[in-house]
């Protein structure tokens, strides 16, 4: 049976059919619901009840803690009514004004080998029309006779070009092909943008970005987006990856901390000894080290689910309001379910 949601700010009713969740039956009713992984991983879509009974499916802990239950949260897009409900976004959904979703005609421009499983693929658009999209965001590829996936832009917004970082996942169908048999001029459909981790021009305080593996792309584009809006505050970036040989786009990072003294660049790597050039360890545990306190700050997050996870809860320790906390999760499709 179908569930009636009000959607405060908004004022919206929308309705959710059953077996749908509030995210998706928002989204299909075209509002402009904040979130990003939409797998209950990040908490970008987190919201409170105010009145009714709603359903949680499966979730991260670090998205959504049992404490946060009690009081009444609850992420959209791992959550059905199970009546007619009045439910408020955790943050304000009439500041969520991303640009229109559309479905565009790219083809390949452009193919880098950045590390020995990342490629950058660069797309021009077909047609006059260009995806418009803010720093963070993400869009869904669907490249010839493969299955659609989402990632996330690294260049800037505005321009003809879109860039994407694209790790061969092993066993994976898609980037296996993109890794081997994409080629110049092929089409590929763009559909976007999506995701709310995109950059907060308006924040005046430090910013924190924390990347794992390709999840440099995002961080890329909204450290670029940062220096080109002229924001002057520390920004802080932490980049984590197992190796020296799972590094990339160092020496860019480089060029711009010495350009922009606002900015640091701090590769750490899991898995080389000690006496490796660059910080040993795991990234999010240099974070903690170096940035104990966190009042303040806005920090984004993107990266495989654990090292996403492990961010999360040391941003909650370094008491980061968790409005201030924008999450990229990137996850293959058979951990889109979440069992965790």
């Amino acid at each position: 049976m179908n569930k009636h949601v009000e959607i405060r700010p908004e004022g919206r009713t929308i309705v959710v059919p059953e077996g749908t969740t509030i995210l998706e039956a928002a989204l299909a009713a075209d509002v402009a619901y904040p979130h990003g992984c939409r797998s209950g991983r990040c908490g970008s879509c987190l919201s409170r009840l105010i009145s009714g009974k709603v359903l949680h499916l499966e979730h991260s802990r670090f998205a959504l803690t049992d404490e946060q239950k009690t009081q009444g949260m609850f992420l959209a897009c791992r959550a059905m009514p199970e009546t007619d409900m009045v439910a408020a976004c955790g943050g304000d959904i009439r500041a969520f004004t991303s640009p229109a979703i559309r479905r565009l005609q790219y083809r390949v421009e452009a193919i880098e080998t950045l590390t020995h499983d990342i490629k950058r693929i660069q797309l021009a658009a077909s047609g006059a029309e260009l995806l418009a999209f803010d720093a963070g965001q993400y869009a869904r590829l669907t490249f010839p006779s493969a299955p659609p996936r989402d990632y996330s832009m690294a260049s800037r917004a505005g321009s003809r070009e879109l860039d994407f970082h694209i790790r061969r996942v092993p066993g994976g169908t898609v980037t296996e092909w993109i890794h081997t048999a994409l080629k110049l001029g092929d089409p590929v459909v763009v559909e976007g943008p999506l995701g709310s981790s995109y950059l907060r021009t308006r924040h005046a305080g430090p910013i924190l970005c924390i990347a794992g593996g390709s999840g440099l792309a995002p961080i890329q584009a909204i450290v670029e987006a940062a220096i080109a809006e002229g924001m002057r505050q520390p920004i802080h970036v932490y980049f984590g990856a197992r190796s020296n040989a799972d590094l990339y786009l160092v020496a860019h990072f480089q060029r711009l901390a010495k350009i922009h003294p606002n900015l640091t660049f701090t590769p750490v790597l899991s898995d080389d000894p000690p006496q490796s050039l660059w910080r040993t360890g795991w990234v999010t545990d240099a974070v903690a080290a170096d940035h104990p306190v966190l009042e303040g700050w806005k920090a984004y997050v993107a990266g495989p689910p654990l090292m996403v996870e492990s961010a999360m809860r040391v941003c909650r320790e370094g008491r980061l309001s968790p409005e201030d906390l924008h999450a990229d999760v990137f996850f293959t499709p058979d951990m889109a379910s979440v069992a965790l």
